[in-house]
This record gives structure tokens, sequence and C-alpha cells, in this order.
């Protein structure tokens, strides 16, 4: 596991300072502390900033081939190298190392840029082509590993994580309008856009080429849901259950200690499970709890733990870790408003001190379908028969109940019923709607933004498959969409933030491409969620977590923000840096955090998502002048 950077130049040389390439590097130095290297030559600088998991004494980058003509600086694992090293190794290629790093090297000489399609695993790569003058930035197909970059004519400058390629003195600092818009619509901001206005992300399965007749950036992996069985629900099961076994067996690869991440929860249970049906015992386990009944699943995470002996260590989260917000959310280099990201990071930290490569549940709810929005339209579409002006008046019934947070959920629930199946899946995806953005903005950002519509980038995904089970086309848009730019962006900086390697076995993407082939109705049967994993699972998991329903990872950021957070988050977000720089009108700040306090809406995950945004502009904005670095909070 690595940070990479570097910048290729087809025009100019030497293509950067090398006092600033070595600056960007270091701005990586928590994805890998254990070495640096570098390649400087015409065209072309490359550095890696090393974590040593395979081969940790000779998988040094960046690597190269027999003569020097390709280079290469890679994150991630690819787990089938042995398989491919055998391959190779029958073609004619030599080795001189044990690592994965060197398979991608005679991948590529082998069957050029389409070598990405050969790798099983996570990664984002930079290869350098010299003989050819070709740079290919790729990143794996579910989005697992980052990779940015800023295309100035015929230069690339490229990085793990922004904070490096801001080391670079033309990448400004100017906030992208339509970015901000897209932030306080989902909590993130998707790919290809970032916060910083000529920056863009890679987006996952894509591949960009860069050469003398041109740059292009092209997709190369992609899966199309079944609508049909093609097998009996008992070989469906068994094929699961054989995959599952397969993907963990082959994500435990590692030349330093493994563990996992058990939140409690049916994902991260199930890795746990089938990690101890392959042999690793004890498998070492980290938990997170709250004093919050509600959000507490620790007793759920000790029976797991207690069932395959782990050794399980765990840890209760307490208000008082807001304190250390501005130190979490400096990972993420552009706003970030999953308040998830908190445990996560304090999980993280937990593991850090007895393993370097933790295995974890992510990626379960797209593939398996877990979410409540799914089961969500399950239970609506009855309704959906009903005559369309008669479902048009069922959110005026909201007005009919008491005040308060249970009014707003019903009052949700009821306007989904007045909706189409696809307008309630994005208003249940939407944090701030259209009309809740237009009336925080300022003036002058409405007018900027006026013609956007930042529901497209979501609406793409789930309308790329019009004419599918609606339930297949939800699973299609969580996978390319949510999970890759919310889940696994935060499970990447918060481990990356303790030099943590977190790797998704049930994102295997021979898994998903296997439960691709699964019929909606085996995926979610009436209300039950992820009913084929269930059934697959069902003699390795205590029964009582087999019927549970789906609670998440969430965190009390609700009643935090009502009481001990109230006054931090007050004197932040209506600070007069806040309202200075003319995004949000205050007065109608101070209206959500007035009717969050006093229990009339629940607005946690707005305010955080609010309190994230302040946060970064203060850290990558309000700079010193002259400061490469962010400023603190």
């Amino acid at each position: 596991m690595c940070g990479i950077c570097g910048v290729v130049d087809l025009k100019t040389t030497p293509v950067v300072d090398g006092a600033v390439l070595r600056r960007m590097n270091r701005a990586l130095h928590h994805r890998g502390p254990d070495e640096e290297g570098y390649h400087e030559a015409p065209h072309v600088a490359l550095s890696m900033c090393r974590l040593r998991v395979i081969d940790p004494s000779g998988g040094s980058q960046p690597m190269t081939n027999e003569d020097r003509t390709v280079w290469l600086v890679y994150n991630g694992e690819v787990y089938n190298f042995h398989q491919l090293r055998a391959e190779l190794e029958a073609r004619g290629h030599r080795f001189r190392t044990r690592s994965d790093t060197e398979v991608i090297v005679h991948a590529y000489e082998a069957f050029g840029v389409d070598c990405v399609r050969r790798l099983r695993g996570m990664f984002a790569f930079a290869l350098w082509d010299a003989a050819r003058e070709r740079l290919v930035l790729a990143r794996d197909r579910l989005g697992i590993k980052p990779l940015y970059y800023q295309q100035r004519g015929d230069r690339i400058a490229f990085a793990s994580e922004l904070k490096a390629l801001l080391q670079l003195p033309d990448v400004g600092r100017q906030l992208e309008p339509q970015a901000l818009d897209l932030y306080l619509t989902y909590g993130y901001i998707p790919s290809p856009h970032t916060a910083f206005r000529g920056v863009r992300k890679l987006p996952p399965g894509h591949r960009l080429v860069l050469e003398r007749s041109g740059l292009r950036v092209e997709r190369y992996w992609d899966f199309v849901p079944a609508e049909r069985a093609s097998r009996s629900l008992r070989e469906y099961v068994a094929e699961l259950r054989g995959r599952l076994r397969e993907a963990v067996r082959s994500h435990l690869v590692s030349d330093v200690p493994v563990g996992a991440f058990l939140s409690g929860g049916l994902d991260s249970s199930t890795v746990v499970a089938l990690m101890s049906l392959e042999g690793a015992h004890p498998v070492r386990t980290f938990s997170i709890g709250f004093r919050e009944a509600h959000f507490d699943e620790l007793p759920d995470a000790r029976q797991v733990a207690e069932r395959y002996g782990t050794q399980h260590r765990e840890l209760v989260v307490e208000p008082g870790v807001a304190g250390r917000l501005p130190e979490l959310l400096t990972h993420f280099d552009e706003p970030f408003g999953d308040s998830s990201a908190i445990p996560t990071y304090l999980v993280s930290e937990l593991a850090r001190q007895d393993v370097t490569v933790v295995l974890t549940g992510d990626g379960g709810d797209e593939v398996f379908c877990g979410y409540e929005w799914q089961r969500r339209y399950e239970m609506l579409k009855p309704l959906y028969r009903l005559p369309a002006a008669l479902r048009a008046r069922a959110p005026r019934l909201a007005g009919l109940l008491p005040a308060g947070p249970w009014r707003q959920r019903a009052s949700g629930l009821l306007t989904d019923v007045s909706l189409s199946p696809s307008e309630g899946y994005l208003r249940r995806m939407t944090l701030f709607g259209a009309s809740q953005r237009r009336e925080l903005y300022h003036g002058d950002l409405r007018r900027t933004l006026d013609g956007h519509d930042s529901l497209d980038a979501l609406r793409a995904w789930l309308d790329a498959l019009p004419e599918a089970d609606f339930r297949n086309r939800m699973l299609y848009a969580d996978t390319h969409f949510y999970c890759p730019e919310d889940c696994l962006t935060k499970v990447d900086r918060m481990t990356m933030a303790w030099s943590l390697e977190a790797r998704v076995p049930l994102l295997d993407h021979e898994v998903v491409e296997f439960m691709a082939t699964v019929p909606p109705e085996w995926k979610l049967r009436g209300f039950t969620s992820k009913y084929l994993l269930r059934r697959a699972l069902a003699d390795l998991l205590p029964p009582a977590l087999l019927r549970k329903r789906k609670q998440g990872f969430s965190v009390p950021v609700g009643p935090w923000l009502r009481g001990p957070l109230y006054e931090l988050a007050a004197d932040l977000l209506l600070d007069t840096r806040a309202a200075g720089r003319g995004w949000l009108r205050p007065e109608a700040v101070r209206r959500l955090l007035d009717e969050h306090r006093d229990g009339r809406a629940d607005h946690g995950h707005r305010l955080y998502a609010l309190l994230g945004l302040e946060v970064w502009a203060r850290q990558y904005l309000d700079r010193v002048p002259g400061s490469a670095a962010p400023v603190g909070v």
C-alpha cells in the first residue's frame, strides 16, 4: 500500500523541480511511512511512499522492467498476482522480486493498456512507457483506491490525494461552485469533480492514457444485473458461499499482521466468520461502540468474537471526540459530510496498534441489497398502483402529526408515496434538497448555480438501465456512485491516516459480477434484505444476527448536536469568517441550528455536513500567505 504522485509533460523537461516533487511525496507520508522512492527522467517525474505489506524487502518502487523503459508507481494489492506471475513466466518474463508490483510491469509488457483487465484487486497506478512516450493512469473497478489529476496542455500531474497536488505552485485553491452544490446535495463530491477548479478525480473502473496523439479517459469495466434466474436458489446459495470463501482467502495474502473491523452487522461478521474458516486463527477484531444504546452494536460484535474466539478489542466513543474533527477532516482534502468517518477514524487508530492490514465488510449493502431505501421501495410498491392524483395528496397528511423528528420521518415517507420510484430514490439520497439549498445560498452563489442540476450526477447511473427492475437500478447506482464516492472514500482516508491498509473482500469484482447474475427477488425478498447472503451464511452466524435489521455504522450526531456539540457548531457556523465567504446565509444556518436544538426537526446530518464544509474551508482556503500547507481551524 502506498501513496503515489508525479508529473508527466510531453513537451517540457525537467517537468517539475525536485524539491517540489519531494514535497508532494511527503504530503502522502501517512499512506506509506516505510520508504520513499523517486524516478526523474526526461518528460517524467514519479514518486511514491510505501507501506510494506507484500515482499517487504524486495517490492521497492518505482518499479521498472529489465531495460528500464517501463516505470511504475502503484497503490494497492493485486490478489491474483501469483497466478499472473506464473502465466507471465511461461511467456518468458523474468522476475527479480516476489512483489505484486512487478507483476503489473510485466503484465503491461504482455497485454498493453488492457493489462488492467487482468488484475484482481484494489489499485491505482501510474505507468510511464518511455519508448512510446505514454502515461497510463488506472483505477480499480469499484473505486477502492483514489487517484486525482490535473491536466494543463501536454502536462499531467497526479496523486493519491489532493494534498500532494496542492504542493504544485500552479495548482490553485479556487473553489468550484458546482462542487459545492454537489457536496450539499450528497454530503460528498462525486467523481470526476473535486472541490478545486481544474482538478479531477479519475472515476472508478477507468483508465487515462496520455500520448503524443492526445489524451483519452476510457471506462474498462462494468456489469449488467440479471432480471431472471438462470439456476436454482440452492445453486446460487452454494456458489455464493464458495465465492465468498475464495475472495476472503485471496484477501488474506500478506507478509504483515492482518485483522478485521467487526461492527456487529451482517457484512463484517460474514468476513470475520470466513476468515476463521480459512484458518486465520486467532482473528484480531476491532469494534467501536457508543454510550447511546440505539447506536451501539458492541453486544452483537461480541457474540461473533466469542463464537470464533477472536482477539477482540473495543473502544467506546464519547461526544468529546468532536474536538478531533479538524484532525480527522483534513485527510479528505475536500468537504466530506459522512459522520461515520468519526468511528472509522477511531477504530483505525485502535487497529493500527496491533496490525498493518484489516479486512472490512464494506460494499455488502450494494452487492447484496441491504439499504433502507431499497426496502422502502418494496414497501411502497403497492401504493405506486394508486392514481397519481391520489398519491399527490399524501404529503398533506404529515401536517396532521405533532411536530418533531417523527413528523419529519413520516413526511419523508409520505413524500415518497407522491413521487415516482426514481424521484423518490433521488430524494432519499439527497442531504439538502433543491429548495433547501436555494434557501441556504447567498444570492450571488444562487445566480452562479442557475441551471445546474446536481441530481444529474446520480440520475445518470439510475437511468443507465431504464428497462431494468427498479431494485437492480438502485443497486447499480449505489455500486457506481454512493459506494465509491462516500463509503470507500471514507474507509480509504480514515485507515490510511493511520498507515493502515483496508481490504474489502465483499467488493471483489468476481463476487460483484456473480451477484449481478442473481435476480433481484433473491437479493431483496419481500422486506428481507440480503436474502441470498443470509441463506449462504445461515450456519456461520448467530440466529439473532441473521434476523437483525440493518443498523448502519452511524454516529449519534443528532443528540450530540442538541447537547455538548451545539455551542461548537453554532460558534463555527455563525462566525464572521463563515459569513464572510458569501456562500451561505447566516439566518438560514441559524434556523437549522434552532430547529434542531429545539427538537422541531432532526438536522443532525445536515449540520454535520455544514461543519465539515466550514472546517475544510478554514484548513484549505484560509491560508497563511505563502504557506504551502493548510492552516488549522
